[in-house]
């Protein structure tokens, strides 16, 4: 699942929660944070975007300190403004409020001028019983593919 240029990814999101709609988001970093995550120093576990003051915001999403950086390196988990157009905002602060939909990163990663971009999904939360049909319906396609396999040969 993971790309060339994507930096982080949130790999727990699949399992846990049913993915609707994928959108792209640029964020507010500082340089230090763009050297640690070149250096592969972040983690969107347990991470989220909530709608405030008509923006939106990452929270607890973690970006190692840089290890070469000084005085004015970056707090670990600071919140980070994302920046998309107000239309798209509002599409998904209305989704949010109507639907009981959550709002999680999938991924962090350099689009092709180099700039680093987030990758944020509309999601809702899957209950264990989900989860469970998630995972045999994985395993029944392994044992057809399988099947398939050692058929051919």
């Amino acid at each position: 699942m993971k790309t060339n240029s994507e930096l982080v990814s949130n790999r727990k999101a699949g399992h846990d929660y049913e993915i609707l709609d994928t959108f792209e988001a640029g964020i507010v970093l500082l340089g230090t944070e763009i050297k640690s995550l070149r250096n592969n120093g972040g983690a969107l576990q347990d991470s989220y975007v909530d709608v405030r003051n008509s923006g939106l915001w990452l929270l607890n999403c973690s970006i190692a300190p840089y290890s070469f950086g000084n005085i004015h390196n970056h707090e670990e988990k600071r919140e980070r403004k994302l920046l998309m157009h107000k239309r798209e905002i509002e599409k998904l602060a209305r989704l949010k409020a109507e639907k009981g939909l959550q709002i999680i990163p999938l991924a962090l990663y350099f689009n092709k001028k180099g700039i680093v971009k987030v990758r944020i999904a509309t999601a809702k939360g899957k209950k264990a019983y989900d989860k469970r049909s998630s995972i045999k319906e994985r395993e029944d396609t392994r044992a057809i593919q399988r099947a398939l396999k050692n058929e051919g040969s």
